[in-house]
């Protein structure tokens, strides 16, 4: 049983075809065929159930796959140690970020992070809660940026800033009159929100619950950017993160639609940082969070930094 081999075996497990894995792992179908089938005799198990139109993993194959994700990852982080012995902040770092985020800050911050990391190449990919704290987990990504806490203790984070919310009102709206909306101002008014699985609607229904009038299942957005466009073309108002009402990368929708602080005790969420508890390259994420802390937009509230340890949030 070879390291190549268990390459090509996660490779089938995620493509789940041939010819795609083959692709990804840059060698031919046959090869990869080939040597999967001498795994498969070598361990004198069935790794995975075949006909003309689907691969799909065996139960044995299943957890055969997970271990050999685990090995993957082992000799990649010996790799990683070495490097991090002539510089930690060398190397690729695969990063997750949810979608509520991502579009507004990285923008700002990337540029300066290549300027200031040169050998530091961020992989970056947007997706949900759920299913970036699985790929944590199942060492696709090497950290993730998301709202806090997160994770059952199995990793450990590192606060980075609060983000306030803020409303989002159609220009001309009543609402856009005042200096500031309060939690009660909003139940009489159509309040879209995002779809379910997304935290921000979960935040958002903490501060005001319930909507009035109940939400169309017809207009529930599944960004933070058809939530900007709805309320900018007049449909109703919303909450969203203080760094999407900033003008700049995500757009501006100028006087179509306008922003008003929410009267105290105003909702926020804590950005933060996670990794794997143990993670070999530990150190570089670190120095990445602190360096993101250290430029941050004033829009956001930055919080002491601790160093980085237990995955909790105040």
């Amino acid at each position: 049983m070879t390291l190549r081999e268990l390459h090509y075996l996660v490779a089938l497990a995620d493509k789940q075809n041939f010819g795609r894995a083959a692709e990804s792992c840059h060698v031919g179908q046959p090869t990869l065929s080939m040597q999967l089938k001498k795994l498969e005799d070598y361990l004198e198990v069935t790794l995975f159930e075949r006909d003309n139109h689907h691969v799909s993993p065996t139960p044995i194959g299943e957890e055969v796959i997970e271990r050999a994700r685990i090995a993957i990852e082992a000799v990649e982080e010996i790799r990683e140690l070495a490097r991090q012995a002539h510089d930690p902040m060398d190397g690729v770092v695969r990063l997750g970020v949810i979608p509520t985020l991502g579009p507004y800050l990285l923008p700002r911050l990337l540029p300066i992070v290549r300027r200031s990391f040169a050998n530091l190449r961020l992989v970056l990919h947007e997706g949900l809660t759920a299913g970036l704290l699985e790929g944590l987990r199942t060492y696709h990504f090497d950290a993730v940026l998301l709202s806090l806490p997160a994770g059952n203790g199995d990793l450990e984070s590192m606060p980075l800033f609060r983000e306030p919310l803020v409303a989002a009102l159609p220009r001309g709206h009543p609402l856009a009159a005042g200096a500031q909306v309060g939690r009660d101002d909003l139940v009489h008014h159509n309040l879209l929100l995002i779809e379910e699985g997304n935290c921000l609607r979960d935040q958002v229904l903490g501060f005001c619950q319930p909507p009035s009038p109940a939400q169309p299942e017809d207009l529930m957005a599944s960004s933070v950017e058809m939530l900007r466009h709805l309320v900018a073309a007049g449909i109703g108002c919303t909450l969203l993160p203080a760094l999407a009402a900033l003008p700049g990368p995500g757009g501006d929708l100028g006087d179509a639609i306008c922003f008003r602080p929410l009267a105290p005790p105003v909702p926020a969420r804590t950005i933060g940082v996670a990794w794997r508890r143990g993670y070999a390259r530990t150190a570089t994420v670190k120095t990445l969070g602190r360096f993101l802390h250290a430029n941050l937009p004033e829009a956001v509230e930055p919080l002491p930094l601790t160093g980085g340890g237990r995955n909790d949030a105040n």
